[in-house]
Parts: C-alpha cells; sequence; structure tokens
C-alpha cells in the first residue's frame, strides 16, 4: 500500500513555472515507477511523465518534453515535476501515481494502482 500526496499547485500566469511535489509513504519507494498524470475538465487523465525505480530513467509526453522535468529524490520518498513555460493548456488538477514495478514508465492511467488526491495548476493567459 503507497498513500501519495501532492503539493506545489497554484495559479500563475503565462511563461510562468511551477514545481509540484509528491511524497509517497513507502518503505520500498524503488520498487515503484512514480508518474505524473493530468486531467483538464471535460477531458480524459492524460500521462505527462514518469520516473522508474531501477535506473531514474523518465518519459515524457511529447507536450511536456523542453519544458517539464520530472525526477524523484529516494531520501525523501519524493517524485518531483519542474514545469517552466506555461501555457493556459498546462490548467488541470496534477496527479502523482505509482505502479509495482522498476522498469516500464507505461503511459496508461489504468496500468497504475496508487493515486494522490491531486493538485491543482491553473494557468492565466
Amino acid at each position: 500500500q503507497v498513500q501519495l500526496v501532492e503539493s506545489g499547485g497554484g495559479l500563475v500566469q503565462t511563461g510562468d513555472s511551477l514545481r509540484l511535489s509528491c511524497v509517497a509513504s513507502t518503505r520500498t519507494f524503488n520498487s515503484y515507477t512514480l508518474a505524473w498524470f493530468r486531467q483538464a475538465t471535460g477531458k480524459e487523465r492524460e500521462f505527462v511523465a514518469g520516473v522508474n525505480g531501477e535506473d531514474r530513467r523518465t518519459a515524457y509526453a511529447d507536450f511536456a518534453k523542453g519544458r517539464f522535468t520530472a525526477s524523484r529524490v529516494s531520501a525523501a520518498n519524493t517524485l518531483s515535476l519542474q514545469m517552466g513555460g506555461l501555457k493556459p493548456e498546462d490548467t488541470a488538477i496534477y496527479y502523482c501515481a505509482a505502479r509495482e514495478g522498476t522498469q516500464r514508465i507505461p503511459g496508461s492511467a489504468r496500468e497504475y494502482i496508487y493515486w494522490g488526491q491531486g493538485t491543482q495548476v491553473t494557468v492565466s493567459s
């Protein structure tokens, strides 16, 4: 069982940066692949970025490449998402997710078992 708690969301302007954090309550942090998803109003939840537990390999959605950076720190049981060059279309609830397994970073929400409560990110134009 893993509990995930996100923080760091807020209201920002176009072009601003924001850093999201997710703290995982588990004694086996490196046994999980962690990811960020987001869900805008009226849209399906979509993959943003992920980091595996084996070698910290990362994966990004096309819209996130070059603007967002995902990282994890084992000592703090934390997954982070540094977002830059934010756009109004980035407005969504951002969720932290975890799945057992250390290698693959699936882009499908169905493959993640544990979810945080989400943190709202709003980008004004």
